[in-house]
This record gives C-alpha cells, sequence and structure tokens, in this order.
C-alpha cells in the first residue's frame, strides 16, 4: 500500500517546476502501479505547447479556468471544474489557463520522473 500527501509530496524532488507550470508528481513508474498520478498547476495566462508521442494522458480539472485547442483540427474546447479531457490519441494540442488552474492528471504508461 502506497500512501502519500500531497503537501508531503511537494518541495521534494517529485515536484516538477517550470515555465507556465508546476506538477508535483505523487505516483511515478518506479512506484510500480503501471499508471502516474500528478496534481498539476497551470499558472494564470499559461499558454503551453504540449505533446505526448508516448503517453496517454487523462486530465480532470479540479480548479481554474482555460481551454484545450487540439492543434490538428484546431478546435477549442473550455475547461472549468469537473471537466476532464483525455489525450488518447497523443494529441498535439495548447492549454491556455484564463485563472490558475489545479489538475488531477494520470499518464499512461506511467512518467518516469
Amino acid at each position: 500500500m502506497i500512501v502519500r500527501t500531497l503537501q508531503a509530496t511537494r518541495d521534494t524532488q517529485r515536484q516538477i517546476n517550470s515555465t507556465g507550470w508546476n506538477s508535483v508528481r505523487m505516483l511515478l513508474q518506479n512506484d510500480g502501479v503501471g499508471f502516474s498520478f500528478h496534481i498539476t498547476t497551470i499558472y494564470r495566462d499559461g499558454e503551453l505547447h504540449m505533446h505526448y508521442q508516448n503517453h496517454c494522458e487523462a486530465v480532470y480539472c479540479i480548479s481554474g479556468r482555460g481551454s484545450i485547442e487540439n492543434k490538428a483540427t484546431g478546435k477549442v474546447h473550455a475547461i472549468e471544474p469537473g471537466t476532464l479531457y483525455v489525450l488518447d490519441q497523443h494529441d498535439a494540442h495548447i492549454l491556455r489557463a484564463v485563472d490558475e488552474m489545479q489538475m488531477a492528471c494520470v499518464f499512461n504508461p506511467p512518467l518516469h520522473g
């Protein structure tokens, strides 16, 4: 059994800080459960161009508002608390935050670090 709190995981090597976002990686590949689980914050007015070629990702919006744009089609979807989106086709996308957004993210296969 693995038990961790978000607060205890912050400020460890499992927290990744980058331009426009940070991610607390509560489960990683070395935990051996077959997926990784992250709480990710997208900062207000952030615009992130992303493309996971080797991972599928499910993202649930806990708080904040923004949008996701499918780069292949140009279609834009609103994101608000309660919204789930899944990048099941390795979709290249642009994530935009109107307000700071807190997201729960699951990756398969799991991220290493």
